[in-house]
């Protein structure tokens, strides 16, 4: 066999090997933005939902002399437990949880959406008050428990809230109610509907751990249930499958082993 031909032979074994694994890196990079992270040392365990609506007293209209003069708030107060992850904790821990990049993908017919930190008033989780809304994102620092008020979650694992309102859908405006019963009934008794509430929201999870950020993108249609029949309505949501944590600066190639 003359050299030329052992060379060609050489090159295409080489251009093969290459391609071998230029395929082989390729499926990986594909498999991992598709499933993301399989073996994050803390795991987003549970996400609930509680929907319901109440009525705060309208500040814009003073000269209004009904006994009730209120205007309609469509909340949502959503909880995320993050818990260990077996093995795969040992010696980690929790730096942080953030929410961030919070958008609405499809709006209300009637009132305006915003995001709502916890609040510091003891009795309350959740208040009325424009210092408490989100501009950027709501932080909780990694800590030895969970707190809402201080805005820690514990960083062997816990949990971190955040509430989003579809604000002022709506007023109210009554002389013959004797009491107000705050919840989702309100909504019909101003004649609005459930359909024109309807809205989507979407944002980041950033769960970071040992300097690491793990972001997952969340959708959600809010309200949940029919509240405007029956009041309030909750949803756990357990199955993780759509929601997909993957290193925020999507370094892959550090991942494998050659």
């Amino acid at each position: 066999m003359n050299t030329n031909m052992k060379d060609k032979i050489k090159m295409s074994i080489a251009i093969a090997v290459l391609s071998i694994i230029i395929g082989i890196v390729f499926i990986i990079v594909l498999q991992y933005q598709i499933e993301g992270e399989k073996n994050m040392p803390y795991k987003l365990s549970k996400i609930t939902v509680i929907s319901t609506a109440e009525g705060v007293q309208n500040q814009e209209n003073t000269e209004e002399t009904a006994k009730w003069n209120l205007k309609i708030n469509q909340n949502n107060d959503i909880y995320f437990f993050i818990d260990e992850n077996g093995e795969y904790a040992k010696n980690k821990i929790i730096d942080s949880v953030t929410i961030k990049n919070i958008q609405v993908t499809k709006s209300p017919a009637k009132g305006k959406v915003k995001a709502i930190m916890p609040s510091r008033t003891e009795g309350r989780t959740f208040t009325e008050d424009e210092s408490y809304i989100i501009e950027d994102k709501l932080e909780y620092v990694g800590g030895k428990a969970s707190n809402l008020k201080t805005l820690e979650i514990g960083n062997k694992g816990g949990s971190a809230a955040i509430r989003i309102s579809n604000t002022d859908i709506a007023k109210l405006v009554s002389d013959t109610d004797e009491e107000i019963v705050h919840d989702g009934k309100l909504i019909t008794k101003t004649g609005a509907t459930l359909e024109e509430i309807k809205f989507r929201v979407s944002f980041n999870l950033v769960i970071k751990i040992d300097k690491i950020n793990y972001k997952a993108r969340i959708d959600l249609d809010l309200p949940y249930g029919d509240i405007c029949t029956d009041g309030k309505a909750s949803y756990e949501i357990t199955d993780m499958k759509d929601i997909v944590f993957k290193r925020e600066n999507n370094n892959i190639f550090k991942q494998i082993s050659w």
